[in-house]
């Protein structure tokens, strides 16, 4: 099997190497691409190593609720986060230049509350300023109500209203990355929503609707049809998905698995249609099985975030266990508390969480720590949660986990250290146990 790594060779224009792996998926090549939606330095570490052992690019995108132009809930604007990614990987020895910057359900998304008037003008000052920050994978997304949008206040805007508003949005991507200096890689589009809205948060654990072939054609034609009518052909050559929902998802406590047979129509017509492959999002917890699968039926481009951190966490509360163990009693400092500092963040501000956990005191607690959805993730940029998270780190950094532990809470890691293939300290420790994740997807999307 070729490896996405081997269709034009690393070096080349990013955009470049991710239009070959569409046209090579189209062609029947099971590639794809994974897309770390994760601001987390762990996690983005990881992502580097992994993308640094396969030799092939590595692409991470914000959300808009994330990142935007007032800071989002991560407190960075789109430059912010850019110079921070580059940062990481300069810390990692990782080519700033093999990095896909992406920017998710760019649109009215944060702002839907307000009328169009006000929302639709932050949302281009959104796209405008992704693009200025060197975003390539730019996803417009405008399939969410205004405030005054007319009709049922609990159904999207009509078809043309969100398209007019796509084209609107690509058009200012577009002057944007006119203003880039030149040789600077072009921005690559995807268009259309997944259903339900984003996040990994259908409310049961019963199947959900596969998207319908003739919802996905019409979303095609309408953005097709209005992006050449207003000019827009070369930037419609660079529209290289289109988000559909193929029957996964995941939320508090289930997970939906990937069943091809009920994708099979969508994958059919893809194959015999258009220049684009599909976007899958909330791909997170799937079989590795599946995920290989969903490449093979031309959901090409795979998002990934909860699952990363939901393994980061699992590091962390692996290592403030053994921590516990080993050093209450005898190290002349505190240890760090980290679980407890943790739900205390939460605790002081539960609006990140709170609408997503139901059930009674037991359940909320058991769900803050151990949820699929991982709402804890929001909450390490905290700085007392980082200070006690930098505590661990230290601690167990001065006094190394002795390996008879390590091999009762991590150990495939355990394994790992004894095989001389990771060091035993907390940064390597972390890093292995988010890249058991991290390999699923490069395995599926064929960088193995």
């Amino acid at each position: 099997m070729r490896s996405m790594r081997h269709i034009s060779g690393i070096g080349g224009n990013v955009s470049e190497l991710l239009l070959d792996m569409v046209r090579s998926n189209k062609a029947g090549i099971p590639v794809g691409l994974y897309s770390i939606c994760s601001a987390n330095r762990f996690v983005l570490e990881a992502g580097m190593e992994q993308a640094g052992a396969d030799d092939t690019v590595l692409c991470i995108e914000s959300t808009s609720n994330q990142v935007n132009q007032f800071g989002g809930y991560m407190g960075m604007k789109p430059a912010d986060f850019a110079r921070f990614v580059r940062t990481v990987a300069e810390a990692m020895k990782f080519p700033a230049g093999r990095i896909v910057l992406g920017g998710d359900h760019l649109g009215p998304h944060v702002w839907q509350n307000e009328p169009a008037a006000v929302a639709m003008p932050k949302a281009r000052d959104l796209v405008r300023d992704c693009v200025l920050a060197g975003y390539t994978k730019i996803h417009l997304d405008a399939s969410m109500r205004c405030a005054d949008d007319p009709g049922d206040s609990h159904t999207p805007p009509s078809e043309e209203v969100v398209t007019e508003r796509v084209v609107d949005l690509c058009r200012v991507a577009e002057a944007a990355y006119a203003q880039r200096p030149a040789g600077s890689p072009a921005p690559l589009y995807v268009i259309g929503t997944e259903v339900p809205v984003p996040g990994g948060e259908h409310e049961t654990g019963s199947a959900i609707a596969v998207t319908a072939v003739p919802d996905a054609e019409r979303t095609v034609a309408l953005a097709r049809d209005a992006f050449l009518a207003q000019g827009l052909e070369g930037a419609w050559d660079r529209v290289i998905a289109t988000v559909v929902q193929p029957g996964v998802d995941f939320s508090d406590n289930w997970i939906l698995e990937y069943d091809r047979g009920k994708s099979r129509p969508l994958s059919t017509h893809i194959e015999k249609n258009w220049s684009l492959v599909y976007e899958a999002h909330s791909t997170d917890y799937q079989p590795p099985g599946a995920l290989k699968q969903m490449v093979e039926d031309h959901f090409a481009i795979l998002k990934v975030g909860p699952w990363l951190t939901f393994a980061f966490r699992e590091a962390v509360f692996a290592l403030a266990a053994m921590e516990n163990e080993w050093l209450s009693g005898r190290k002349s400092g505190a240890v760090s508390r980290i679980r407890d500092v943790l739900d205390q963040s939460m605790l002081a501000n539960p609006a990140h969480w709170v609408k997503y956990y139901q059930g009674d005191d037991a359940d909320v607690i058991f769900a803050r720590k151990y949820s699929y959805s991982d709402r804890s993730r929001y909450y390490w940029a905290q700085a007392e949660v980082q200070q006690a998270l930098s505590a661990l780190v230290q601690n167990l950094s001065e006094n190394p986990v002795p390996l008879m532990l390590l091999s009762q809470y991590m150990p495939a890691q355990y394994q790992r250290v004894r095989e001389h293939a990771i060091k035993n300290t907390p940064a390597d420790l972390l890093h292995d146990k988010i890249l058991e994740v991290m390999d699923v997807y490069a395995r599926a999307c064929g960088m193995r």
